[in-house]
């Protein structure tokens, strides 16, 4: 064995996420750019900050976030994941602990109550965080939490709770990135392209186009997985839980899912429960 490395369902060895916070009213019209090419998203929500029915924004107001009911509608299917962003949306390094974990398990409580869901993801308000608030995300059943960090890269994370995004969407380098990200054809480790942003900010910057163009280019590939945040965690993590023999010939995969990987000449796909010679 002289090399395993993660393949992404299907065998794929790309995957294509975005992550949006705020639930405002133009995630409606990003989530409609994003189904025609099949892309898949997570957006951070502050449950006890959803509009009231009948909300009226100034002429102008370009941050206007949704009702419940217009956020149920909007994420509603699969392809969209809601995750927490803060009950508050406060600043959670700068809190007491009680009520830092207070408010974490408050978003979480109620977007699983009003979404009928498991929610185990978060985005940092602000981007802001340190280790209290990373211990704190771990206790409340919080399994990866994004930052506003670029990596301009699209290395798989080492650290779930503190997830690095590849780029902004109004990143000087977004479409080189997403150039250099289609363009690998090499049998090395798996790639995520990451993109995260507020959907507010192509209303304030006129440019809705640079989104639909980014979807255009980098949607719709037949060899890239597209997946909401907690999908790509969740496969990570069964990938890293295959236990294998102290030769290195065979490989038993102890999860349900199934899991794919390149064993330095070909594919494999394992069941969940299965087990192969190498």
């Amino acid at each position: 064995m002289n090399s395993i490395r993660m393949r992404f369902p299907g065998g794929k060895r790309k995957a294509f996420t975005m992550s949006y916070d705020d639930g405002v009213e133009q995630d409606v019209r990003l989530i409609s750019v994003m189904r025609k090419k099949a892309v898949k998203g997570t957006f951070n929500l502050n449950s006890g900050l959803f509009a009231r029915e009948g909300t009226v924004y100034p002429a102008g107001q370009a941050h206007r976030r949704m009702t419940l009911a217009a956020c149920k509608k909007a994420y509603a299917g699969s392809d969209m994941e809601v995750a927490v962003h803060g009950f508050e949306h406060p600043f959670w390094n700068r809190i007491p602990d009680g009520y830092r974990i207070k408010d974490i398990i408050r978003d979480r409580e109620t977007l699983e109550t009003e979404f009928g869901c498991l929610v185990r993801g978060a985005a940092y308000p602000y981007g802001a965080y340190d280790e209290s608030t990373i211990t704190a995300l771990d206790a409340c059943g919080i399994v990866y939490c994004r930052t506003v960090a670029s990596t301009h890269s699209f290395a798989m994370p080492d650290r779930w709770l503190k997830l690095d995004p590849t780029c902004h969407h109004n990143d000087p380098e977004l479409f080189a990135l997403a150039d250099r990200f289609l363009a690998d054809t090499s049998d090395r480790d798996p790639l995520l392209f990451y993109l995260w942003g507020h959907a507010y900010e192509f209303e304030i910057n006129d440019n809705w186009q640079r989104i639909e163009d980014l979807i255009e280019k980098v949607g719709g590939q037949a060899d890239i997985w597209y997946a909401t945040n907690i999908e790509i965690y969740d496969y990570a993590r069964a990938y890293e839980r295959l236990l294998f023999s102290a030769d290195g010939k065979r490989v038993y995969n102890p999860s349900v899912q199934e899991v794919w990987f390149w064993d330095g000449s070909v594919v494999r796909r394992l069941g969940g429960g299965e087990s192969c010679c190498l």
